[in-house]
């Protein structure tokens, strides 16, 4: 262990003999191109901060619309319980109109279809959580 570990050390203390030994203008050379390689991580970390707050912005937007959604579906599901209810009162052979039904399933379509845009920007803001930590 201790002679693996020495051989590291003399290979590491080679490779800085070697950066002392450049000449001056590939020493140059070398930290531009270390500057220029941290300005484009940094630029697209930046990028990435940016994308993630815009995302996670709109996961907030949508969870907003969606409990709005859900709750305007409990309200109609309790006013079309209610009408069935004074219908079935009148007359228990009637069934509720077409038209509740059809606006009952259209909330629940549209509650399905913003919970399935949720699921697919969390899976992407996921996505570019790891992009992020990648860079």
């Amino acid at each position: 262990e201790v002679q693996k570990l020495n051989q590291q050390l003399e290979e590491k203390n080679g490779e800085i003999q070697q950066m002392i030994n450049q000449p001056p203008y590939e020493k140059e050379r070398e930290i531009l191109r270390l500057q220029k390689t941290l300005a484009e991580r940094e630029k697209a970390q930046a990028t990435s901060d940016v994308l993630c707050r815009s995302l996670t912005d709109e996961t907030h937007q949508l969870q907003r619309k969606l409990a709005s959604t859900a709750e305007m579906c409990q309200h109609l599901a309790k006013c079309l319980e209610e009408k069935q209810r004074k219908e079935k009162g009148n007359s228990d052979d009637q069934i509720p109109t077409e038209r509740s039904n059809q606006v009952f399933l259209q909330l629940l379509y549209n509650e399905n279809s913003l919970q399935a845009l949720i699921c697919n920007l969390q899976e992407e803001n996921r996505m570019l959580k790891q992009k992020v930590a990648h860079v």
